[in-house]
């Protein structure tokens, strides 16, 4: 099993430009069932092309919107990259649509978009990722976004990052200590978005293929303590996390509009001491992700069938 993503799971690209065309050819070469191409005014035509860079034969349906692709084709995922002006609004036309889960590749939203998205989300089906995160991978079975999907592996450690490249240094540890991934999401540093780290730990702990979770958070914000909480009430796997941005000066304002420490809140301090109390095994740098794990890999009962189950 995983969380969101699966080997059955269909999606449809809005926002097939230049880098769109790009990551939509690699999750073709990774084996993602990309059926469809939303482009106001191209419905009717197919995106037909050689591609060099993954070396790729494409042919791929044009649709007016998402709401005609998804009844013509079965796609439950839509993954978007459309530019920062557009975004939210093609966010809420794949939510319309009632598709099952939406992937917002875009950086740069306006926050009072993204607050229209949320508001207009409410009571809908959809759930979103994102948006300015590099995606959802199940290993082996499907890949929607920008993350490079040979440094994965099938396998049952969980991992959700509000970074990208923080991402793939987990994943890379992970699969280099010789574990796999059961699903591997990235929700994005915007301080508004969607699926945030109590969503994803719910999901992750209620997957009976997940046998093991990493959090990778940052400074800004209360969601890291929040998530704490959470697994310290909820959550009966082992959790590693690391929390970057400890060395940030005070006052300094960090990459993304999440990292805003304010009202003595939000420091990495208080997040590591949160995720410490609740039981979590925190590692004091990126590197040590990997030795944390296998720190809690030696003490679980998932360890007696050997590491391949993890």
């Amino acid at each position: 099993m995983s969380i969101l993503v699966d080997k059955n799971t269909k999606v449809i690209t809005q926002g097939l430009g230049k880098t769109g065309k790009f990551h939509a050819g690699w999750c073709l070469e990774y084996g993602t069932k990309m059926v469809a191409a939303v482009k106001a005014g191209a419905g009717g035509t197919r995106w037909t092309e050689t591609l060099k860079m993954p070396a790729l034969a494409v042919d791929m349906p044009y649709f007016h919107a998402v709401k005609e692709a998804r009844e013509a084709t079965g796609a439950n995922v839509s993954v978007i990259y459309v530019p920062p002006e557009g975004a939210a609004s093609a966010i809420m036309e794949a939510v319309d649509a009632d598709l099952d889960l939406v992937v917002c590749i875009t950086e740069g939203i306006p926050a009072l978009d993204m607050a229209r998205v949320k508001s207009f989300m409410r009571g809908r089906r959809a759930r979103l990722v994102g948006p300015n995160c590099p995606g959802v991978i199940t290993p082996g079975e499907c890949k929607i976004g920008i993350m490079p999907g040979y440094i994965h592996r099938p396998g049952h450690v969980g991992i959700v990052s509000r970074s990208g490249t923080l991402t793939y240094e987990a994943v890379w540890q992970v699969t280099q200590a010789g574990f796999g991934q059961s699903t591997c999401v990235g929700i994005g540093g915007d301080p508004v978005k969607g699926l945030d780290f109590l969503e994803i730990l719910d999901l992750f702990n209620r997957d009976p293929a997940t046998a093991a979770i990493i959090m990778i958070g940052e400074i800004g914000g209360d969601a890291e303590e929040r998530a704490a909480d959470f697994i310290l009430q909820n959550v009966q796997k082992p959790v590693v996390a690391f929390i970057a941005g400890q060395t940030a000066p005070p006052g300094k304002r960090m990459g993304h509009a999440g990292a805003i420490i304010s009202g003595g809140g939000g420091t990495a301090k208080s997040k590591i001491d949160a995720l410490t109390r609740a039981g979590v095994n925190v590692a004091a740098t990126a590197s040590q992700i990997g030795a944390r794990l296998r720190e809690v890999y030696d003490g679980s009962a998932w360890s007696a069938p050997g590491r391949a189950d993890w």
